[in-house]
């Protein structure tokens, strides 16, 4: 498994079966979108999301593609006084389980953290400012799911024009207090997970 990120919550995830977009419409933020080809698109919002000629899933529910389990999970916005406008995702490989949390209110209740089940890798915003989770909240979620691996993205970066001002990475680092370790891209064997939690801090690619 590889996984890049492309600024704001856009990770791809490669694996032998399939590539795997999460909330590809980078162009809201002054990117450009990220569409490879015969991606499966997963969305934490509607509008998030890019229509293509593969699978798109922007709402929960149980889906199978290409021997990768997918899982969307309700959630309420942060940003949302009620409802459930949100989807988080597990990801299961036979290799790995991976879970995308997108701009949701926290703490996770029991039925939550009993859909995402046991997480190998977390994908988690740290950006704060009343639109994602803060550091405080990312580091309390992450200690709720428990990964060996975390992977913070949407935080401030020059190059990304937010609607809502992100925090700097720093805060959520120096509060989580766990090894960190900067990379390009994450590539994982099977076996490869580190012992104890890691920080994998990816460079953002074009």
């Amino acid at each position: 498994m590889e996984i890049e990120y492309k600024g704001g919550n856009c990770v791809v995830i490669t694996t032998k079966q399939a590539t795997l977009v999460t909330d590809p419409k980078l162009s809201q933020v002054g990117l450009k979108d990220i569409m490879p080809k015969s991606a499966v698109v997963l969305s934490t919002q509607a509008d998030f999301g890019i229509a293509n000629d593969e699978v798109a899933v922007d709402r929960p529910g149980e889906y199978e593609v290409k021997n990768i389990s997918i899982t969307g999970v309700p959630a309420q916005r942060l940003i949302d006084a009620d409802g459930k406008a949100a989807t988080m995702y597990r990801v299961a490989t036979s290799e790995f389980s991976v879970a995308i949390i997108g701009h949701v209110a926290t703490p996770l209740d029991e039925s939550q953290l009993e859909t995402l089940g046991l997480v190998d890798i977390a994908i988690v915003p740290v950006g704060g400012n009343d639109y994602t989770l803060d550091a405080h909240q990312a580091v309390a979620l992450v200690r709720q799911l428990d990964p060996k691996i975390v992977i913070p993205v949407h935080y401030s970066d020059k190059a990304i024009s937010y609607e809502v001002p992100q925090m700097e990475l720093e805060p959520f680092i120096k509060e989580l207090g766990v090894p960190v370790e900067q990379t390009p891209k994450l590539k994982l064997k099977n076996g490869s997970l580190p012992e104890t939690l890691t920080v994998y801090e990816l460079q953002r690619t074009a």
